[in-house]
């Protein structure tokens, strides 16, 4: 799954800095579903509240699914949602992606999530192959 990078995107790139916001939108315009996921998640974090907001379902399809694993597994991506969003993601498999407030009301909970334990706490043979 590869970012569809305007040629104005790419000429910023070859010349030195790139704008983090045009980044942003590159980002969003070429992963819609992970973008649309994250997003949600942002919003119900807001509205709800708590220590994170999490998704438990399957990308409907391979394309939705290379999309979020594409997102998350960039430095440069995900760094750049974070900052963009103000959280904090953490990734578990194919589509167990939370966010977590900036803030350390949530470290513990972060840690958790992010920890052995629970990694192997969210394995499941329907899994496997995610």
């Amino acid at each position: 799954m590869s970012l569809d990078v305007s040629p104005a995107l790419l000429e910023q790139a070859e010349r030195g800095e790139v704008d983090e916001k045009e980044f942003v939108d590159c980002v969003r315009t070429s992963l819609p579903f992970a973008w649309d996921m994250i997003s949600s998640l942002v919003t119900r974090l807001q509205v709800d509240g708590g220590e994170f907001a999490d998704n438990t379902t399957p990308p409907p399809d391979e394309q939705a699914r290379g999309q979020l694993l594409r997102a998350l597994a960039s430095d440069a991506i995900r760094g750049a949602l974070e900052r963009h969003f103000g959280v904090r993601l953490a990734f578990q498999n194919c589509h167990r992606v939370a966010v977590f407030p900036l803030d350390t009301s949530s470290d513990e909970r972060h840690t958790r999530f992010t920890s052995i334990r629970g990694q192997i706490l969210n394995q499941s043979p329907v899994l496997r192959d995610c």
